[in-house]
């Protein structure tokens, strides 16, 4: 069976991609990972993430896969006890010298895309350096996947789904010289996501499609391969990655859902569904394309291309089991038929409609900011969830 990997950026990120069937989830140390905006976890809540995870059946991985430097490793050194204490399945490592720290505490070792492992020769070394799983770069094609999987002396994991870089397996250094936040560090802030022109210093200018000369074209679309499941499940790759440790719990559980979904699919009898598609493109995306598996990439894309946008409505003061009720303080207005999602720490993220709602007992069709609510749950939820309905563009 293939193993899919979903990104949790927090505990209620890690509680939807586990109930929405994700194998193994990884998330980050504050210190150590690629995405040091993101909420990360603390050293103190890894058993918590690791117990949640184990409870699904599922594994945790940990993020440890920055550009270190002798300060670095020595902060890691001193963390690696406690990382192996807490149950951690493996950490995913770029750095030679943190790999070998890592082994050394008897920890499992994933190779980082980082790292930019593109052929077999690689792996049998990382083999030697006792590294049980490469991540391999994003900038092969499939048919060289299938190639380096066929005589792999390692577990091969891939993406196949979220943001892509400009740069060679996110290498880049376009953040450090403008902003002077290291990207390979985990502190990149992004700006090929912004709108550029190009001029050279004789006067000309790239020719662009849009009157203005400004243009996305820095910013790649996001990798979504779910119309090729067979072809992955076929090319000896042990896991599929998700990309997304600083997106949003709905969208972490809603592409888990849907990989998921299409994988047991893959095993029953494949039939590509349409409706797929059309939730992926629902939450958070730039535009799809399938990177490096069959071609360049070759379009650029501006920043969110979902039709919809959340609105924080609200939140969950508290929950009445024997009517799975909640009672939601909000901050907007709210009516029947509007498209919920709750979300919190322990909840996960839960769609639904708001179907029913009263106020002191009496049916309404409509609340308005500032009432608090009584609101019809499909399931259990927690005081402090935050409530935010769909809205069309």
């Amino acid at each position: 069976m293939v193993e899919l990997l979903s990104p949790a950026g927090n505990f209620t990120s890690l509680s939807s991609a586990l109930k929405n069937g994700a194998d193994s989830v990884y998330i980050g140390i504050q210190g150590f990972n690629m995405r040091a905006h993101s909420t990360n976890f603390s050293l103190s809540e890894l058993e918590k993430a690791v117990n949640m995870a184990h409870k699904h059946e599922s594994r945790l991985y940990v993020c440890t896969n920055t550009m270190m430097k002798n300060q670095d490793l020595h902060a890691l050194e001193k963390i690696l006890p406690l990382v192996f204490e807490s149950g951690v399945d493996a950490l995913i490592v770029s750095d030679l010298g943190a790999l070998e720290l890592i082994r050394d505490h008897h920890l499992e070792a994933h190779y980082s895309v980082q790292g930019n492992a593109s052929n077999t020769r690689t792996l049998h070394t990382l083999k030697k350096l006792g590294v049980k799983r490469a991540i391999l770069s994003r900038e092969l094609s499939l048919e060289e996947i299938k190639q380096i999987s066929s005589n792999s002396p390692l577990e091969i994991e891939v993406f196949i789904h979220g943001a892509q870089c400009m740069a060679l397996s996110g290498r880049c250094f376009l953040s450090s010289y403008l902003y002077q936040k290291n990207a390979n560090c985990g502190e990149c802030l992004q700006p090929c996501r912004k709108v550029w022109k190009m001029e050279c210093e004789d006067g000309s200018k790239l020719i662009l499609e849009k009157e203005d000369h400004m243009t996305h074209f820095l910013s790649p679309r996001d990798m979504c391969m779910i119309e090729y499941i067979p072809e992955l499940m076929e090319s000896g790759v042990t896991a599929f990655k998700i990309e997304g440790r600083a997106r949003s719990a709905d969208y972490v559980g809603e592409v888990t859902r849907v990989y998921q979904e299409a994988i047991n699919t893959y095993h029953n009898g494949w039939s590509f569904k349409s409706q797929w598609l059309d939730d992926l493109k629902n939450v958070f995306n730039r535009g799809f394309d399938q990177g490096f598996y069959f071609q360049k990439p070759l379009q650029d894309s501006p920043s969110n291309q979902s039709p919809y946008i959340k609105k924080d409505v609200g939140e969950v003061v508290n929950y009445f089991s024997q009517v799975k009720a909640a009672e939601v303080r909000l901050w907007s207005d709210l009516k029947l038929g509007d498209e919920l999602i709750i979300q919190g720490p322990t909840t996960g993220s839960v769609k639904q409609k708001a179907e029913s709602m009263q106020i002191e007992g009496l049916d309404i069709t409509k609340a308005i900011k500032g009432q608090n609510v009584g609101l019809k749950v499909d399931e259990k939820v927690r005081s402090g969830d935050l409530i935010y309905k769909k809205v069309k563009r």
